[in-house]
């Protein structure tokens, strides 16, 4: 749709012109339409799990984004819901969009067919640097009440799900550290407030075969804006994909012979990639956006199918379950903690 010009009529008004656009104040006056069939909850977590409830009860899909909720308890509500919704042919999934980078789906096929072999251990970092300012506003996401927790879920619920996803298991136990660096900053509306969740969260853990994974997650990592790193290494080779060369995946075969072997980069711009299909000739990247694009087309597609669209909302309340072990751990001088099965 080309943008209006200048002297034009503000942006709103002129797609209501061309397309069909209304807007709600109130989202339960929205569950009250019959021309809506779906939601995507993008709200801070506190309204996640009283939202999705209710629109799972009015006959709505749902797209949740992470987290699931602020507690074990919400996200066991939701995912109740969405069993009952589900008999009634209702889908709900939570929206880990990274699952969707072109990357990390390679990654996850090439893990499945034994490339790297037995897996051995996973390393995920994930930093950023927004809060290094100690004036940076007291925002919703410093609130516990509001986000949850900190950098834990922020980022944190990213990587655990990457590694578990990847991996194709899930945690067994974790054992944990977490701080706040910064306890009081200035409130939007004047003064300052106190921070109530962590800065910070560094954790170890491990999968039942066996396998050690490293987690680490942070918002005042100076210099480092969105730096999402994970790395498998298995008894043949390793693979590690960085947000930051995210049409990326780095590739080590030890299996090669000694004197060619090392870490390859693999492209991932082909047809056969996954979601490539759909996209540009082989060498023009995607970008950050996409992962959302993919998302919704595999939502929109398993709707059209009846089939259940993953990651379910039981995979967002195993998540929660980890984070909950994490915040435990730390609680008591890194003991390490298990993880409940579901």
């Amino acid at each position: 749709m080309p943008p209006p010009s200048r002297t034009a009529a503000p942006w709103p008004a002129a797609w209501r012109s061309r397309v069909d656009v209304a807007a709600e104040t109130d989202w339960r006056r929205l569950l009250e339409r019959d021309d809506v069939h779906l939601v995507d909850i993008c709200t801070p977590g506190d309204r996640h799990a009283e939202i999705a409830v209710a629109a799972l009860r009015a006959g709505k899909h749902v797209l949740c984004e992470k987290l699931l909720a602020n507690s074990v308890a919400e996200a066991e509500a939701m995912v109740a819901a969405a069993e009952t919704a589900r008999a009634r042919g209702r889908l709900a999934t939570v929206g880990f969009h990274y699952r969707r980078t072109p990357a990390v789906a390679l990654a996850r096929r090439m893990i499945r067919n034994g490339r790297i072999g037995t897996l051995r251990h996973v390393r995920a970092s994930y930093l950023q640097d927004w809060l290094v300012d100690p004036e940076a506003p007291l925002t919703w996401r410093l609130r516990r009440e509001q986000a949850g927790s900190g950098a834990l879920g922020d980022l944190g619920a990213h990587l655990v799900d990457l590694a578990q996803y990847l991996a194709g298991e899930r945690l067994a136990g974790v054992s944990a550290v977490t701080g706040t660096f910064v306890r009081e900053r200035p409130r939007p509306t004047g003064g300052r407030g106190t921070v109530t969740v962590d800065d910070a969260a560094l954790f170890t853990g491990r999968f039942p075969s066996g396998v050690l994974v490293s987690f680490e997650a942070g918002r005042v990592a100076a210099g480092r804006k969105n730096a999402l790193r994970i790395e498998f290494n298995g008894a043949h080779g390793s693979l590690a994909f960085d947000l930051e060369g995210l049409n990326e995946l780095a590739f080590h075969d030890r299996t090669e012979p000694a004197d060619a072997v090392g870490f390859r980069r693999i492209l991932v711009t082909e047809p056969g990639h996954p979601y490539l299909e759909a996209w540009w000739p082989p060498g023009h990247g995607l970008g950050y956006e996409h992962a959302f694009v993919h998302q919704a087309r595999d939502l929109v597609h398993a709707i059209a199918a009846g089939a259940e669209p993953a990651p379910f909302f039981a995979d967002g309340l195993q998540v929660q379950r980890v984070l909950a072990a994490v915040e435990d751990s730390a609680a008591k001088d890194c003991t390490y903690t298990s993880v409940p099965c579901s």
